[in-house]
């Protein structure tokens, strides 16, 4: 059996077609999501209770972990655990450390987009041992062509390498784009030219969302933005292109873009001012990741080096509180938004200065703390907790914020 977590834009249609290969599929998503054919399981660890194999596709390395670290206690042993979402090596050798001696490990991640992955034309680049490739190489044939590449974390790495090229290409076609039109040139003139150069590809590939719009979201603005921050991180600190188009993705992320496709980026080059803004600049942070906000207020708002993360309480993305009446469901479901909050601008709980907490009952404040100890850990940040009679919503228990320096 396969136990497949997390049915996002890409996971939905890879688990389909494990269901249409035949293969028997539990699945389980933060948000309860059903999949004709497969079993739907209430937790992560329910999943993978009778799984061989166990597929992660989740948002970033955050995410991850924290699905892992909640899957644990029903892991089987000798289970291969492949992880095909984009977080890097460092993530992948983390996960490795999370992960039980006797249990396989394979990154897998992909390049492509929705239709591919809806039509098994994904090219999947895994990495792993010989033993553990085995085991998993059938079921990955599924979703398109394998590129075995190495040990564990080569896919990981590749695919960083991979979308370092890529995306700043996409990035830069839409600066020249609005270059060109700057300069009066006309933008069907300007395509049909580049069309015809080693541009050609790309160009002709970007033509219909530029004259359109994208048909639908691919791949979002604010995933692009996180994969730069993946790869011009630590061993990749000297990219400063693929850097430069990472500043410029995280500008429009913080206009509003993150959820929309990578080609939303010319649509912003092409529109926004042409003028350099002096000074520092006040961001306005609000990932695709999270649940949005109900338009009165931004997630984070990032001023230098220093990320403001508004309070969070366990909603979903309908509006509804996720662990009615349960302190530590509330409180789990608020820590893995916030990370993913924090991910998005490459920072983490490691970074966090400052958690400040408002509970409606303290003597529920140990489930809380039981909770919180498990994602801030190390020296503690400074903090400050708050009895109140009520928060905006009648069912949340507690209401969570932080501030995180960014390095």
């Amino acid at each position: 059996m396969i136990a497949f977590l997390g049915l996002g834009h890409m996971g939905a249609p890879m688990a389909r077609r494990l269901v249409d290969a035949g293969h028997k599929v539990t699945v389980w998503n933060r948000t309860p999501k059903d999949l004709p054919g497969a079993t739907v399981a209430a937790t992560p660890a329910e999943a993978v209770a009778d799984a061989d194999l166990v597929i992660t596709m989740l948002a970033d390395p955050d995410a991850v972990a924290t699905v892992v670290r909640a899957a644990l206690p029903g892991l089987r042993p000798g289970a291969v655990v492949v992880e095909m979402s984009t977080i890097g090596p460092d993530a992948v050798a983390r996960l490795r450390q999370l992960l039980p001696s006797g249990t396989g490990l394979v990154d897998a991640p992909v390049l492509g987009s929705v239709a591919p992955a809806r039509e098994g034309e994904l090219v999947v680049l895994a990495g792993g041992s010989p033993e553990d490739l085995a085991r998993c190489r059938d079921v990955l044939a599924v979703f398109g062509t394998v590129r075995e590449v190495g040990r564990a974390g080569a896919g990981a790495a590749l695919k960083l390498a991979v979308m370092s090229a890529l995306v700043p290409a996409q990035v830069m076609l839409a600066e020249n784009l609005a270059y060109a039109e700057r300069m009066g040139v006309d933008r069907a003139i300007f395509l049909d030219v580049l069309a015809g150069t080693p541009l050609g590809a790309l160009t002709r590939r970007l033509r219909p969302a530029i004259d359109e719009g994208p048909a639908e979201t691919r791949y979002a603005l604010g995933l692009a933005a996180k994969d730069l921050r993946l790869a011009t991180g630590g061993a990749g600190a000297d990219q400063t292109v693929a850097a430069a188009a990472r500043d410029l993705l995280d500008e429009a992320a913080a206009a509003g873009l993150g959820s929309e496709d990578l080609t939303a980026v010319i649509r912003w080059a092409t529109g926004r001012r042409s003028e350099p803004r002096s000074g520092k600049v006040a961001e306005r942070i609000n990932p695709a990741t999270v649940p949005a906000t109900n338009g009165w207020y931004s997630h984070a708002v990032r001023f230098g080096d220093l990320l403001f993360v508004s309070g969070q309480v366990a909603l979903d993305a309908d509006g509804r509180i996720v662990g009615q009446d349960d302190m530590a469901r509330q409180s789990e479901y608020i820590f893995e938004n916030l990370g993913r909050i924090l991910a998005d601008q490459g920072s983490s709980f490691g970074d966090v200065i400052h958690v400040k907490t408002f509970v409606t009952d303290m003597d529920r404040l140990a489930d809380y703390g039981h909770v919180r100890a498990r994602y801030v850990t190390g020296e503690p940040p400074s903090s400050t907790t708050v009895e109140v009679s009520r928060l905006f919503h009648p069912d949340a228990l507690l209401e969570v914020e932080v501030i995180a320096a960014i390095t």
